[in-house]
């Protein structure tokens, strides 16, 4: 029986390295590990990228998800690199996946299996914290694992953290379209604050359902909802205080779809919908060269990690378009987690979260408005401006 348990576990591991090049990754920037985990115990394969340290520990959540990969867990690395300069903290990138199906797999166990499987990188190269089907619940299990607090942020509060479910990262969404609102003026074709606001949301979970709560207390109207079953509309805007109730939804039962007063719509119909502002907080890679042309919004601000590939970010952008990046816009979560790692309350995270990403978001329009040049490229400009400094001097 141990043979076979070996040879199952050279075998996955074997199929898990073959699945992307690695050795493709590295450029000037990164990564300085590429870690694969495997324990034939509990069948649990994982992956855990640390890109750059330069400014201080890699910082980036974990992921639970049947399709996780070595290159999708690179791209998200990288992604922290950047979100983490440019926000001017202390912390570099990083990110793990763990390959499981979260709607079957007893996360706890997996949790605490992949948390002894990195504990040696933790937390000194790496700080972790929530991120797809990785709430509260798990990180306490990881830090209790990993046998010290600092392995994560996102914690319970009981633990002295401030989980995610707080809604840092749809604030700090919501504070970034408030922002740029303000400071465009009218300048491309947005309405000059959120009361005049139209959006559409795809995905109702930790970000999306958060998002929606902030858009709709300060008067934007959300006409579209999607989460992974099905889609609402209201041209005359969703009461998102008693849609809310079907948040987080684990099946279709619990669906969206479940909210009366709105029209029932395919899930893919939310990239028909005409409106303002299109949200994607899902997941990444939904707004490609097929749902792209579909669009029927004034601006992208992308929530999700990753959402927009290149070519359609190109595309739109020729259309008019503009897709404000991941990196800037949903830093609300890696801000909020500096702010638990600093001993701070939930109040002074939020008060953090709005002060940065004003002042973030304020300096990339600027320099978009001077130069006429997408806004992807002058974040991208700033934060490795500020990681190139940091690589000089350690």
């Amino acid at each position: 029986m141990k043979v076979v348990l070996q040879e199952t576990a050279e075998y996955k591991a074997k199929e898990l390295l073959e699945q992307v090049d690695v050795s493709a990754f590295p450029d000037k920037w990164g990564p300085e590990k590429v870690l694969h985990t495997y324990d034939p115990k509990t069948g649990v394969q994982g992956i855990l990228v640390i890109d750059n340290t330069a400014r201080g520990p890699g910082k980036g959540g974990m992921r639970i998800a049947a399709d996780v990969t070595a290159r999708m867990v690179f791209g998200l690395a990288r992604t922290m690199t950047w979100k983490c300069a440019l926000s001017d903290l202390p912390f570099g990138g990083a990110k793990a996946g763990i390959r499981a199906d979260p709607f079957k797999a007893n996360r706890i166990q997996v949790m605490r299996s992949f948390a002894r499987a990195v504990a040696p990188y933790v937390p000194s190269h790496w700080v972790s914290a929530p991120d797809m089907n990785v709430g509260e619940k798990e990180i306490e299990a990881f830090v209790n694992e990993v046998g010290d607090l600092r392995a994560a942020t996102g914690k319970p509060e009981h633990l002295g953290g401030i989980p995610h479910e707080t809604g840092t990262t749809g604030f700090g969404v919501c504070v970034s379209i408030e922002a740029l609102l303000d400071r465009a003026k009218g300048e491309m074709h947005l309405p000059e604050s959120l009361h005049d606001l139209t959006v559409a949301i795809q995905g109702f979970g930790n970000v999306g359902s958060e998002l929606a709560k902030f858009l709709y207390s300060r008067g934007a109207r959300v006409v579209a909802i999607c989460d992974y079953w099905s889609g609402i509309f209201n041209e005359k805007g969703i009461d998102i205080s008693s849609a809310a109730k079907f948040a987080y939804a684990k099946n279709e039962a619990q669906s969206i779809a479940c909210y009366k007063d709105a029209e029932k719509i395919p899930r893919d119909s939310i990239f028909d919908v005409e409106c303002d502002v299109f949200v994607p907080a899902a997941v990444g890679n939904v707004i490609t060269m097929e749902t792209a042309p579909r669009l029927r919004t004034k601006a992208v601000f992308e929530a999700a990690n990753n959402p927009t590939t290149s070519e359609a970010e190109r595309y739109l952008y020729r259309k008019g378009i503009v897709t404000f990046p991941d990196f800037l816009v949903n830093a609300g979560g890696v801000i909020g987690s500096y702010a638990e790692y600093k001993g701070q309350n939930v109040d002074e995270a939020f008060a953090l979260i709005d002060s940065k990403i004003r002042k973030n978001a304020v300096l990339v329009l600027d320099r978009c408005l001077e130069t006429g040049t997408m806004p992807r490229v002058v974040a991208l400009d700033i934060a490795m401006e500020r990681v190139a400094e940091a690589m000089v001097q350690t």
